[in-house]
């Protein structure tokens, strides 16, 4: 019998094709595609918080919180790490996004070989990143996109028959220090 947190884990393995499409249907000049997708990268450093619903399959309803802390990789990518919460259950999470030529390659977990994911392609616009996941037969897209600078939602999707069908969506806000700073007269 599995915890529900390995299960959030397993869930996301179902979630590339969509965004391999999405992934070739824009492929700007390499220069200037680099500095903007490095920017993105940045803007998605930092400390985040927030829930997270499986909207569809076995353990649709199941609701359960994230907190990941994100940061930039050498080159051009991003390195995340933290975990997700079901109850009293903890999962451990982590993914590593990297340029690779034109696209992206990476890993959520220890990929497709493990208990994760492999990340076949990818593609970053202004305010998003769409990345292929891949597990075995199972493939599909995640979609990360920042509505503002402190606001990233992320939505997993599972390619059936010809539909890409959501089955995981997280709502993440940036976690900012509170601390009070002023200067001494």
């Amino acid at each position: 019998m599995f915890s529900r947190p390995s299960l959030i884990a397993r869930g996301p393995a179902a979630c590339m094709a969509a965004l391999t499409l999405a992934a070739f249907a824009a492929t700007p000049a390499p220069a200037l595609a680099e500095s903007r997708d490095k920017a993105f990268f940045e803007q998605v450093a930092g400390q985040w918080k927030g829930p997270g619903e499986i909207v569809a399959g076995k353990y649709k309803g199941t609701k359960f919180t994230c907190d990941l802390t994100g940061e930039p990789t050498e080159g051009t990518g991003i390195k995340l790490d933290g975990f997700c919460r079901v109850g009293v259950f903890k999962q451990p999470m982590s993914a590593v996004i990297s340029q690779k030529g034109n696209s992206y390659s990476g890993k959520f977990l220890d990929g497709a070989e493990g208990k994760g994911l492999d990340i076949v392609s990818g593609n970053v616009a202004k305010d998003k990143i769409v990345v292929g996941i891949n597990r075995k037969k199972l493939n599909g897209a995640m979609i990360a996109r920042m509505s503002d600078p402190s606001l990233l939602n992320i939505t997993i999707s599972v390619k059936v028959e010809e539909t890409m069908v959501p089955v995981i969506g997280v709502a993440l806000t940036r976690q900012t220090d509170s601390m009070a700073v002023g200067s001494i007269r």
